[in-house]
């Protein structure tokens, strides 16, 4: 006889599922599978979808990811798909393009950081990580045809990104079309009970329900969190729009990049990246209309927080007093990379910054010296033409928070 499970009591487990949380559809159907949870002693299969497509994960991630590490923590079993399958078709969900395919090397490496970075939110010993290969590699040719037979192309064209392609005669690839049939296989195969995602991916989860339907089994719940708008204050976090904060990203960095965010999403950032208590997170809100509390003074509390969750606290604690040495007392960072030339007595500048890897090309080395974000031993450099001299010990500073020390040849 298996081990009985202690569920908290329904309304509890809702409370915290509800937390952040855009739609859950239906709320009902999710309410009577709690309570048939508990009765029947089983943990609900709980579904999350990641498609390797980049080999980090940001805090943007970790929305979906930490409600389904909440899922968890109330006895639900949590459920980590690697889309390694699905990755080869590419998700069309939010594209006005069609994505790019990457090789199965690409999703390889991609996807062996995946789970490590994960672990980060979720407890590694209880998550289940299943790779769709395993079920999708295996259809046939006829597997295909009848899985598309049970989804009509008009229904399939009601999806808001493939309505908006086709209208303005954007094509769309019979391959993007079998996407969400490929996803909702996902949920048959582990016979999901709720399937989380981003607001993008409602279309998505939906067919996963009727799908199952098709298949005889009891249809997921799906519930949708929304996008985490990007330090920019205004695209969702994206690699794309250089916007984002890693999960694996130094505890410098995290801590800069988050006290860059615009005060209007602080709130936001609190709610939807942090593990704040429902209490904790009124007092936030509170703190935030008060006149009398410097809304700089919340955000590095939000700050040390968000580094303290993927280091440490002693992490978050010396990157707060370096970023005050840095950027109120106007020091240098303790920690600080150096760059010794072999063989070389002068370097081009933009060479030099494409080099140290500050910036990924010339030409975007040549915007931050034309935006002022240059400088040598505090001495900004307007020349992109400008030679360096490796003749003594020199302090280059790159935008913000980039900092190295030159040694002489």
């Amino acid at each position: 006889m298996s081990e009985k499970k202690l569920f908290p009591p329904v309304n509890e487990q809702m409370d915290l599922i509800k937390r952040g949380a855009v739609e859950i559809i239906p709320e009902e159907e999710l309410q009577n599978k709690l309570h048939r949870s508990a009765k029947e002693n089983r943990p609900l299969n709980i579904k999350l979808g990641c498609d390797p497509t980049r080999p980090d994960l940001h805090i943007g991630h970790s929305v979906v990811i930490r409600k389904l590490a909440q899922f968890q923590q109330l006895g639900h079993t949590a459920i980590l798909i690697i889309g390694d399958f699905t990755t080869l078709i590419g998700d069309p969900s939010g594209r006005n393009s069609t994505r790019p395919p990457l090789s199965q090397e690409e999703i390889k490496v991609n996807s062996a950081t995946y789970f490590e970075q994960a672990s980060k939110i979720l407890n590694p010993h209880s998550t289940k990580i299943v790779y769709n290969s395993e079920w999708l590699g295996k259809m046939n040719f006829e597997d295909v045809i009848r899985l598309s037979s049970k989804y009509t192309v008009a229904r399939m064209l009601e999806r808001d990104d493939f309505t908006n392609r086709y209208k303005n005669g954007i094509p769309i690839s019979i391959h993007e079309i079998l996407y969400p049939l490929a996803q909702a296989m996902d949920s048959v195969a582990i016979k999901s009970d709720v399937e989380l995602g981003g607001t993008d991916q409602k279309f998505n989860l939906l067919v996963g329900r009727d799908i199952q339907r098709e298949f005889g089994l009891e249809p997921q719940v799906i519930l949708t969190m929304p996008l985490l708008v990007g330090t920019d204050g205004t695209e969702k976090m994206s690699k794309s729009y250089d916007n984002y904060i890693g999960i694996s990203e130094n505890a410098k960095d995290i801590y800069g990049k988050t006290l860059s965010i615009p005060d209007s999403i602080i709130f936001n950032y609190f709610e939807l990246a942090t593990d704040l208590s429902n209490e904790e997170l009124k007092r936030i809100q509170t703190d935030l209309k008060d006149k009398n509390i410097n809304p700089r003074d919340i955000k590095r509390a939000l700050a040390r927080r968000i580094v303290e969750m993927y280091h440490s606290k002693e992490a978050a604690e010396k990157a707060e007093s370096e970023f005050d040495e840095i950027f109120i007392r106007k020091g240098l960072p303790e920690d600080m990379p150096e760059f010794s030339p072999a063989g070389i007595t002068k370097m081009g500048l933009l060479e030099l910054i494409v080099k140290i890897n500050f910036a990924s090309s010339n030409g975007e080395a040549r915007r931050l010296v034309q935006q002022g974000g240059v400088s040598i031993d505090s001495e900004k450099i307007s020349d992109p033409s400008e030679v360096i001299l490796f003749d003594k010990e020199k302090i280059l500073k790159v935008g913000k928070r980039k900092f190295i020390k030159l040694l002489p040849h």
